[in-house]
């Protein structure tokens, strides 16, 4: 995704770490991992927290993950002879079809903040990894100013949160996912996280 002037103004660091982590998602989801970015997995450090167990399984998998099985797994998941065992699409998910309705309602909220698709990427926007960046953008101010709370609210509950959380399920239990499925917990608890954030804010 793209945008004009990126303004980092007045985002607390714990946006920022939201912000991080909606991005880490999103670059697992549009691409295969290289050996850079398994090594940033492997990386991490958990806590005791249901997020931090996630993060800690995450990094298990992928400091024994070699970036030739991680393709394959990744294509055996999303891209397949045909499709893959998974399609990680809003509209799927929401309709059972792909380039429906939700797809067209996202592209009208994607137009109002002035977020347009970058030219190499050819992929439905509401793709997981598209939703998960374009997240990341609006918390740190990506597209514009930084998104308020309501408006992050806003767009989640209409174009991530009725379905997410399904997805990240489905990749925990997928039956090609090894390191994806780690990929699924980390990212279902943390839909799990933000469910609950943006309940408590009032509107």
């Amino acid at each position: 995704m793209t945008a004009g002037n990126a303004q980092n103004l007045e985002v607390s660091a714990e946006d920022r770490l939201r912000a991080d982590f909606y991005n880490f998602l999103g670059l697992l989801l549009s691409g295969p991992p290289d050996q850079m970015l398994l090594d940033q997995v492997a990386g991490l450090t958990g806590d005791g927290t249901d997020l931090g167990q996630a993060i800690q399984s995450m990094v298990r998998v992928a400091k024994v993950t070699k970036p030739a099985a991680a393709e394959r797994e990744f294509n055996v998941l999303f891209i397949g002879l045909g499709r893959g065992e998974l399609l990680p699409y809003g509209s799927y998910y929401l309709t059972g079809f792909l380039n429906e309705k939700p797809l067209a309602q996202l592209r009208n909220d994607m137009a109002v903040r002035g977020i347009t698709r970058a030219q190499n990427v050819f992929e439905p926007e509401d793709n997981i990894a598209s939703l998960m960046e374009m997240m990341a953008g609006m918390i740190v101010g990506r597209f514009g100013a930084p998104a308020t709370v309501e408006d992050q609210k806003a767009f989640w509950n209409k174009h991530i949160g009725p379905w997410a959380t399904h997805f990240y399920s489905d990749l925990e239990a997928a039956e090609a996912s090894v390191l994806y499925a780690s990929v699924g917990t980390a990212g279902r608890v943390f839909m799990e996280i933000e469910r609950e954030a943006f309940r408590m804010t009032a509107v």
